[in-house]
């Protein structure tokens, strides 16, 4: 969960301290060392954000940064470009080429990603959104956790899932149909029954006692969590 980054630099001790700090922020992070694998990389998937090295080996990122500008699918994609030189001209000549930010070596982590969060809080702040709060239920996308009041919820992945899905529209009844799709999305093997079993499993973990009701079963309709 969290934006997904992809770091380009073919600085190893550089690229994995940056990951390192960035997934230590929730984010979702892949790496790379070469211009021409990220290019092909992000042809099939493209990250929320592209932090780019300005002079990669393959394709050097200043000219990937130009080549993404001109396709319709990455033209609005963030780019933080990083590189060595501090002349006011390379830096100028990046945002030209379509970087949104230009960072110069060597800078901090904590600037480092300050600026990664403000470019994405510009572009898509949805992404940094990591906490879900619907009455005294919290869910925290980051870090995988659960409270109810001030306990912590232990649930398996398939319900961790399941009570972010209902979550995102307290109140709303869904059917059985719709939350399988949104759990195993197309794959009809999977039984409609099965909704039920987790839909249970669900309710014994956020439960604080017989009468609670945080999660209601609609007759002939389906599932809801109670808006409060």
């Amino acid at each position: 969960m969290g934006a997904r980054i992809l770091v380009v630099e073919d600085d190893e001790p550089l690229r994995l301290t940056l990951e390192h700090n960035l997934r230590k922020e929730g984010f979702t992070v892949d790496g790379l060392a070469r211009g021409d694998e990220a290019e092909a990389r992000i042809e099939t998937s493209a990250p929320d954000t592209l932090v780019l090295e300005w002079s990669l080996p393959g394709v050097t990122g200043i000219d990937l940064c130009r080549r993404l500008r001109t396709r319709p699918a990455t033209f609005n994609l963030p780019i933080v470009l990083l590189t060595d030189a501090a002349s006011e001209g390379e830096r100028i000549a990046g945002l030209s080429a379509g970087a949104d930010d230009c960072l110069v070596k060597p800078f901090s982590i904590m600037e480092f990603i300050v600026r990664v969060k403000n470019l994405l809080r510009r572009t898509n702040p949805a992404l940094l959104d990591h906490m879900i709060k619907v009455g005294d239920l919290t869910l925290d996308r980051a870090a995988r956790r659960v409270h109810r009041q001030k306990r912590e919820v232990k649930l398996g992945p398939t319900e961790f899932k399941l009570l972010e899905f209902l979550m995102s529209s307290p109140g709303r009844v869904y059917s059985r149909s719709e939350l399988r799709a949104s759990l195993w999305g197309d794959d009809t093997t999977v039984d409609e029954r099965a909704v039920d079993v987790h839909i249970g499993r669900l309710r014994k973990g956020i439960s604080l006692g017989k009468s609670d009701n945080v999660i209601r079963t609609v007759r002939g309709a389906g599932y809801a969590l109670s808006d409060y």
